[in-house]
């Protein structure tokens, strides 16, 4: 078995002020934290007790990667403070540098922005009870893991470390943070996901569905915060063994979930520790996804 997760913050130069399922932010100034992505996993809102070796590493490279590309569509998190300024501390500068970034401090808006192109996951499951993804009908003839006619904005709840994501729909959105806010929050989410599943698509990527985060600054401007269209937070299939009708090989965390579906496991807290075999397998999944993206 691999070595559990520890709770303990790599950083004792600055002070933690959240611990989420993958993140750790910590306070830098009145303007900036810090985001550590570690290798914590999480499957079906639960944290494993085992951590996947090198994954905060390459979820860290893979959000730079798209901050970078997609910043023309709206504006993100990212600050200029260079990382050393906010580290102080030689060792702990080392031992993160590869997974952490400075990020402007922001208000986070109380959803996540999910974006199916692509019919899996909840979404297959809302679909055969219901013939709709969170209200929006769909053709009545899809079959598992098949492209949607277009893609569509999914909403959902942002629970806490521990807590289920529900998924929600439009109007819900509406009334937590307004009209004029709530379209901005889907027509740029789908923008986002338009423009970057066509670029995947180009290196053997499918981009079945991805969730993104966003907060407003002080004038109230919308902007990209946490992950971006990681391996966590999007499902990755491989186009070349892509088949509709049954769930796809993946890059991503599907995979992981795929194992621990076939365990006595109730998907509530403690998670199940993760067998060797699992954890590398699942570093090679996000490193492929990584070097596809980015070559």
């Amino acid at each position: 078995m691999s070595k559990s997760v520890s709770a303990t913050p790599v950083l004792k130069s600055l002070k933690l002020v959240h611990q989420g399922k993958v993140r750790d932010n910590y306070n830098i100034d009145d303007q900036h934290m810090l985001i550590v992505a570690t290798d914590r996993i999480s499957a079906f809102d639960v944290i494993m007790p085992t951590p996947i070796k090198g994954k905060g590493k390459i979820l860290t490279a893979v959000t730079h990667f798209w901050l970078n590309k997609l910043r023309h569509i709206v504006p993100n998190h990212e600050s200029d403070m260079p990382l050393q300024q906010a580290i102080k501390d030689p060792e702990e500068l080392e031992a993160v540098k590869d997974q952490a970034m400075v990020v402007k401090k922001l208000k986070p808006l109380p959803i996540e922005a999910i974006v199916r192109g692509y019919i899996i996951g909840s979404g297959w499951k809302d679909y055969q009870k219901t013939g709709a993804i969170c209200g929006i009908e769909l053709p009545s003839d899809l079959q598992m893991a098949d492209k949607l006619p277009t893609a569509i904005y999914t909403p959902s709840t942002k629970a806490d470390v521990g807590g289920h994501d529900e998924n929600i729909d439009y109007q819900s959105t509406v009334d937590l943070i307004g009209e004029e806010l709530a379209a901005q929050v889907r027509d740029v989410s789908l923008q986002l996901y338009q423009e970057a599943a066509d670029y995947a698509l180009e290196r053997g990527i499918i981009i079945a569905d991805t969730k993104f985060e966003f907060g407003l600054d002080a004038e109230n401007n919308l902007v990209l915060i946490d992950e971006v269209l990681t391996p966590d937070s999007s499902r990755f299939w491989p186009v070349d063994s892509y088949q509709p009708g049954s769930s796809p090989e993946s890059f991503d965390k599907q995979f992981v979930r795929d194992y621990l579906e076939t365990l006595d496991w109730d998907k509530n807290p403690p998670g199940p520790e993760l067998p060797e075999d699992i954890v590398n397998q699942t570093t090679e999944k996000y490193n492929e996804a990584l070097q596809r993206l980015t070559r």
